[in-house]
């Protein structure tokens, strides 16, 4: 695998540098940082209802606002 030389603005440098953790290269930094599902993937699910995972997300979306309303409710004393 080959390298490459970047310029990167110094607070761009800041902001990976204080999210590189102990025994980390800068390439690993980048690759966690920025290798995991983003945005865009999550949005890239939802622009194709027929093969995207719409319906079990809003499940769980709705699941989890249920028991967030309960909770909410107990704490009232609602419930």
């Amino acid at each position: 695998m080959g390298t490459k030389t970047v310029r990167l603005d110094e607070d761009v440098y800041e902001r990976i540098r204080s999210q590189k953790r102990e025994g980390e290269t800068f390439s690993e930094a980048i690759e966690r940082l920025t290798g995991d599902y983003t945005l865009m993937d999550f949005a890239d699910e939802f622009a194709d209802e027929e093969g995207g995972r719409w319906d079990e997300h809003k499940e769980a979306i709705e699941a989890a606002e249920e028991a967030q309303q309960e909770e909410m409710d107990e704490l009232h004393g609602e419930r």
